[in-house]
């Protein structure tokens, strides 16, 4: 323990620290400069905030009321960024000094974390141009892995990951193209969210395969990554890959193992490079997801390797190369020797090949879909075995393709995934795993990644702490934005339907889905368009709970978005089944007398999933209407 008493940085600890008053952001602020000046020049960051400037973000926090603060999902969270995503004032490098300009403004995923009242400590050495899985390639110093500095960090998030796992920062800013957020977090021991491509904006990022781009999280802990994921996320008009569903809720299909059917490749698809070790921890790994009640099925896992191949055979390399052609045109010495040969290969491939590769993936992404027929999630390691330093610099271009063996294929299947410690090899160093699913599933792999973690019984990264048995959920009031309001919905402003654009456009955010009371019933408006519910309190006793959404609504647009509402609807007061009470929509008692009483469905898009799956095919207005009412214009 510190003399300051401030020992653990993750999230649950910190923020229960806060709430009782034993220490305030100024404290750890104050222990966390402390900590990366004893360790000197440790080759984790590129550029630091000044001790002034960071204590001064401190004291401002503190300095708020105590509503204030509870509304801060980040308060006083200390943080890092990977120096190729955009900080105003500081330089962005790459880890290619000639490369390097300041930007006037933050990245979007930097200002929403400063915004939830988060203290950024810095920016983090990389693999240049995120080019790389190592965390080597660079020109000012390779970033010490905690556990033996003999071995390579991991890459390309090299700086970010140590930053994280060696207790300087609560979490941090990567990216990953073809693991560099995965890779770094299974050689630290922590959790690495890669999630799915376009859910977080990429603007103020230097492009290595732009279409490929992710910004992602490293934590201690998932519930951690699960927080700063909820914060960041969403859509961003200014970034063309970002998803116009960002901002919608994010499925959570249960919560832990049990149940789930876990993919795991066949035996004669698994490479681990001559490791036995890092073998027998994967058949572990098998064990402990089988134990936590998860059922096992071996799947062919060529097709993915046949994608993962595809990364650097195609069009992605041209990719990278049409990211850095001028400044390489003009600068090709300033690029590391490895970055440069593999930057250049990009330069060959013409557009026929390029259309080669484009319908090679499509035909892969096709026959990759099937295994989400049987499996609800793929597992692999994260990585096949780890290197020394040494090893990666007498053959770096293949021992660095071996460590994308099981990451490459992610992004260009448009999947998403978490890297998760899983154990200690004997020779000390940490062993992981990787649970990947569709996109937008990102949510749904949390809590499985979760209890994996805890039945690892591994320490906090190189922290020496003892993982905590379960980190307390933020409530929803303590998630609350400062001025804004909650507001349930629970018909055709839910996420995915036709209306929610109407919540989304005044910068509206999902909390959480949950249930009313039970006492309220559902009718459908068969006369209104788009189709859409009334919700009414029973005034007999009969009722039930009925699902809906939890979104918070900047207070300066509930006004707009009042005046939009149409009789017979309104906002009201809604009671929920934990007995918490939230403004929402209610329907006008005379307009459910000709309705539909749809109330044993308990709740709007059951209701729209039954039956439009019973419903005979026809060009019938009402047909049609149910169609728009699920699936939107």
């Amino acid at each position: 323990m510190s003399a300051s008493g401030i020992n653990s940085l993750n999230f649950a600890v910190l923020l229960q620290a806060y709430r009782e008053g034993r220490f305030g952001p100024c404290d750890v602020a104050a222990e966390v400069l402390e900590r990366i000046k004893a360790r000197g020049e440790d080759g984790v960051w590129l550029h630091r905030i000044g001790f002034d400037d960071v204590m001064a973000r401190a004291q401002a926090l503190e300095a708020l009321s105590a509503d204030q603060q509870k509304g801060l999902a980040l308060y006083g969270l200390p943080f890092a960024v990977k120096d190729n995503i955009d900080v105003a004032g500081l330089p962005t490098t790459a880890a290619c000094p000639d490369y390097a300009y300041k930007p006037a403004e933050n990245a979007p995923v930097v200002q929403a974390l400063l915004d939830a009242g988060a203290i950024l400590i810095g920016k983090t050495n990389l693999d240049q141009f995120a080019t790389g899985l190592v965390g080597v390639r660079t020109p000012y110093g390779v970033c010490a892995n905690p556990f033996d500095a003999d071995y390579i960090p991991g890459g390309s998030s090299a700086g970010s990951a140590v930053a994280v796992t060696t207790g300087l920062v609560s979490f941090a800013l990567g990216t990953d193209t073809a693991g560099s957020g995965r890779i770094p977090a299974a050689f630290n021991n922590i959790i690495g969210l890669k999630p799915t491509r376009g859910l977080l904006s990429a603007r103020g990022v230097v492009p290595a395969c732009r279409s490929l781009d992710c910004v992602s999280i490293f934590t201690l802990t998932t519930p951690d990554a699960h927080v700063v994921l909820e914060v960041v996320r969403g859509h961003d008009k200014a970034d063309s890959y970002s998803r116009t569903d960002a901002g919608r809720a994010l499925e959570i299909k249960a919560e832990g193992l049990e149940s789930r059917t876990i993919a795991v490749p066949r035996d004669q698809d698994l490479e681990f490079f001559g490791d036995q070790e890092a073998a027998r921890l994967f058949d572990q790994a098998i064990e402990a997801v089988s134990e936590l009640g998860a059922e096992i099925i071996r799947i062919d896992f060529s097709p993915f390797l046949e994608t993962a191949r595809l990364l650097y055979e195609g069009p992605w390399v041209a990719e990278r190369y049409a990211a850095v052609e001028p400044f390489l045109r003009d600068h090709p010495d300033a690029f590391h020797p490895v970055t440069r040969q593999i930057i250049e290969n990009g330069s060959r491939p013409t557009a026929s090949d390029a259309f080669k590769a484009f319908y090679q993936l499509e035909a892969l992404k096709r026959t990759c879909q099937e295994i989400w027929q049987t499996a609800d999630v793929l597992m692999t390691p994260t990585a096949g075995t780890i290197y020394k330093i040494v090893e990666v610099e007498s053959d770096p271009v293949a021992l660095n393709s071996n460590l994308g063996y099981y990451t490459n294929f992610l992004n260009l299947l448009d999947m998403c995934g978490i890297a998760v410690p899983a154990s200690m090899r004997k020779d000390g160093l940490p062993f992981g795993i990787t649970l990947a699913a569709p996109a937008l599933l990102d949510a749904d792999l949390l809590p499985m990644a979760d209890a994996l973690h805890r039945a690892a019984k591994v320490t906090l990264g190189a922290t020496g702490i003892a993982l905590p048995d379960q980190d307390r959920t933020l409530s929803v009031e303590e998630q609350l934005l400062p001025d804004h309001h909650l507001l349930g919905v629970c018909g055709a402003h839910m996420s995915g339907l036709p209306l929610n654009r109407e919540l989304t456009q005044l910068g509206a955010r999902f909390v959480e889905t949950t249930a009313t009371a039970p006492e309220y019933q559902l009718f459908a408006l068969e006369h209104l368009t788009p189709l859409r519910p009334g919700l009414v309190r029973s005034a007999n006793g009969y009722g039930r709970s009925i699902k809906l959404e939890i979104w918070q609504v900047p207070s300066s647009q509930v006004g707009k978005f009042l005046a939009g509402i149409a009789a017979p609807l309104g906002l009201g007061t809604l009671m929920l089944s934990d007995g918490r009470f939230v403004q929402g929509f209610l329907c006008e008692a005379h307009a459910t007398g000709p309705a539909r009483d749809i109330t044993d469905f308990g709740g709007w898009r059951a209701f729209l999933e039954a039956t439009t799956a019973t419903a005979p095919p026809s060009s019938s207005s009402q047909n049609q209407q149910l169609q728009t009412a699920k699936m939107g214009e």
